[in-house]
């Protein structure tokens, strides 16, 4: 699993016009789900997420209640080192990814986080102000 974290001032995933997902002052997660994953691995993740000590003056969103938006990503999963097209044949399949991704964001809510969330296999426009800027890749 890996997950691209933002600082962001303002984040939000808009589908066919409408907002589903919009956070302030938090963390932007783009989530990448794997073959070998397990909703052990996505528990794991959602624990170092919500607890990276990323915010200003070293604080973590568990420090201060700061939101997050989750936003499923295969494309971290992308191989370019060969040519010029990406291959995704080490992202999961979406029926072994969504429910993976639904275990992260509900052990972020039951650590006590604010999550807002994009849509599964919907054409997401994503709009994010970095803040810092500070991004961190974390792989588990």
């Amino acid at each position: 699993m890996r997950a691209l974290v933002q600082t962001v001032s303002r984040a939000s995933v808009t589908v066919d016009g409408a907002v589903v997902g919009e956070i302030a002052d938090g963390l932007l997660v783009l989530l990448g789900v794997t073959h070998d994953d397990t909703a052990a691995t996505a528990q794991t993740m959602a624990r170092k997420v919500y607890e990276l000590r990323l915010l200003d003056d070293e604080a973590s969103a568990a420090d201060v209640g700061a939101p997050l938006l989750v936003v499923s990503q295969f494309t971290l999963y992308g191989d370019a080192r060969k040519g010029r097209r990406p291959t995704w044949a080490a992202a999961a399949p979406a029926e072994v990814a969504e429910p993976l991704v639904t275990t992260f964001v509900e052990a972020l809510r039951a650590r006590g986080a604010t999550v807002a969330t994009g849509r599964f296999r919907a054409h997401m426009l994503v709009e994010s102000v970095n803040v810092g800027p500070r991004t961190v890749l974390i792989e588990l």
